[in-house]
């Protein structure tokens, strides 16, 4: 029997927790609620070992930077951070993600949509871990990936220009061929995907980057992005972008097959 994955959520509220363990609850998972306090969770997670562990980013006595980074100090078991936020904060979601978390969710948002990100994360937890031939879990983590990446980028989850930079990059790793042909099919295909025309795709994309050169981190903008940043050059295109994240997910991808 598989082991049903154990989900601690930092909110006893019946608006938001009770509600959500609720919907958690009848997609599978083990749920449990705490108040929200940094204080009563830190405890919480230490005494529980939870797989899961959902805070708010501000909180009484401990908010969610500090509370990860006590619990990344105190040496016990961590599980995986997701930190909710009722805005779209990006130096609150960089220095979320720099202390440790997995995911950053606005709020408000469906619970299935937590279900659903709970279940990828937890499938490339899983085949870090063990055997990577396990197309499911592959299909699954390279999502979170591909989302981890353009969030350290700088990419705002709220814009459309983020989905469809997302899918262009997931098309591109299944299929190199797109990038050969990134106007004629690359565009096509993510719009027939989200039901809009190629060039609103290729505007939003381009409108994503601007963004995420505009308002995300010079030093990890410079590692993904070292010639282009250090010449002066200029932004990347659209390609260039998605050509780049593609294959350094790729690589990452062939090594870990070879470990």
């Amino acid at each position: 029997m598989t082991k049903k994955i154990k989900v601690l959520i930092g909110d006893d509220s019946r608006e938001f927790g009770v509600a959500a363990a609720d919907v958690l609850r009848g997609m599978g998972f083990f749920c449990l609620t705490r108040p929200k306090d940094g204080g009563i969770l830190f405890d919480a997670v230490k005494d529980e070992s939870p797989d899961v562990a959902i805070f708010d980013l501000s909180m009484p006595n401990l908010d969610a930077i500090e509370l990860m980074k006590k619990l990344n100090r105190s040496g016990v078991k961590k599980p995986v951070f997701i930190v909710t936020s009722p805005c779209d904060n990006v130096f609150a979601q960089r220095q979320v993600m720099q202390a440790g978390a997995a995911y950053y969710l606005i709020r408000p948002f469906d619970p299935k949509i937590l279900g659903d990100r709970i279940n990828e994360l937890m499938g490339y937890d899983f085949l870090e871990e063990s055997s990577p031939a396990l197309p499911a879990a592959r299909e699954l983590s390279l999502e979170v990936v591909v989302t981890e990446m353009i969030h350290q980028l700088g990419v705002p989850a709220h814009i459309k220009g983020y989905h469809y930079l997302r899918s262009a990059i997931l098309h591109c790793i299944e299929d190199s061929e797109m990038l050969e042909c990134v106007t004629k099919l690359l565009y096509p295909t993510v719009a027939e995907e989200f039901q809009t025309t190629p060039s609103r795709v290729e505007r939003a994309i381009r409108h994503a980057i601007e963004i995420a050169w505009d308002r995300g981190d010079i030093e990890t903008l410079n590692s993904y992005f070292g010639f282009t940043v250090n010449t002066g050059k200029g932004k990347p295109t659209n390609s260039e972008f998605i050509a780049l994240i593609a294959d350094r997910i790729k690589l990452r991808y062939k090594e870990a097959v070879r470990a």
